[in-house]
């Protein structure tokens, strides 16, 4: 979608954005006892919110910088091999594009989590740091998946086309 280099960090920023504001809120109610909760949605408060936007507010950083560096390009690149340009369904593609980008990235933006939040200054042992990991990225990979691929994606190329003013002439 995106054709240029100004536009290619625009889309970047703005999915990193809202993948970061999604997990978060997803781990932040997880830490404020929402999985713990009898009765589901009921532990859910909107107290999740501001704390979440915080930990977004420079999480998405550490998103846009790993996707670049390493998440997107080994991503695609897994897609690549799965997949047929041109004869497979573009809406295939997608998906197994935004798949394989998440399966690249989630460890990665677990152990940065497991490293800000768990390990040091009062928290678990660097010795820890496997298993918090592990268990960061089981925790974290279904949401991560579902998030980018109903949420997060197509949240960001409707507002990447509408910017950018993409599928005007071909739609009407």
């Amino acid at each position: 979608m995106p054709e240029n280099k100004a536009e290619r960090v625009f889309f970047g920023v703005l999915m990193s954005v809202l993948m970061a504001a999604g997990m978060e809120v997803y781990n932040v109610a997880i830490k404020m006892g929402f999985a713990a909760m009898p009765g589901g949605l009921s532990g859910m408060t909107n107290s999740v919110f501001p704390a979440a936007m915080l930990e977004a507010a420079y999480m998405w950083i550490f998103v846009f910088i790993f996707s670049n560096l390493w998440g997107n390009r080994i991503g695609h690149g897994l897609a690549m091999r799965i997949v047929r340009p041109g004869v497979d369904n573009p809406f295939f593609i997608t998906l197994m594009i935004s798949g394989c980008t998440v399966l690249i990235m989630c460890p990665t933006m677990s152990l940065v989590a497991s490293l800000l939040f768990n390990i040091g200054l009062g928290g678990a042992p660097l010795l820890q740091l496997p298993a918090i990991w592990a268990g960061t990225v089981i925790k974290n990979f279904p949401m991560a998946l579902l998030w980018n691929i109903f949420a997060a994606g197509p949240l960001t190329r409707l507002i990447f086309r509408a910017v950018c003013r993409r599928g005007r002439a071909k739609n009407g």
